[in-house]
């Protein structure tokens, strides 16, 4: 048996699974939806906050190397 066959096989397992999926009328308690609210808001929030480090470091590091330069170039007696 290849690899093909397998990858295949397990695909129409797994069609053939869904197309007979039968609802479970599941019932979720307050406890467990307050959960996974707080546990997408803290994902969004994580999402947030990683975009905007990736996006605040560099501009924070250009704008000290912009200073730095700025302040190499000024004479001593000038410099505040």
């Amino acid at each position: 048996m290849n690899r093909r066959f397998s990858v295949t096989a397990s695909a129409a397992f797994a069609l053939v699974s869904l197309a007979c999926a039968t609802p479970a009328h599941a019932y979720i308690g307050p406890g467990a939806g307050l959960g996974a609210i707080g546990l997408a808001l803290a994902l969004l929030v994580v999402v947030v906050l990683l975009i905007a480090g990736f996006l605040w470091f560099p501009i924070k590091r250009a704008l000290n190397a912009r200073r730095n330069t700025r302040t190499a170039e000024t004479p001593p007696d000038e410099r505040h």
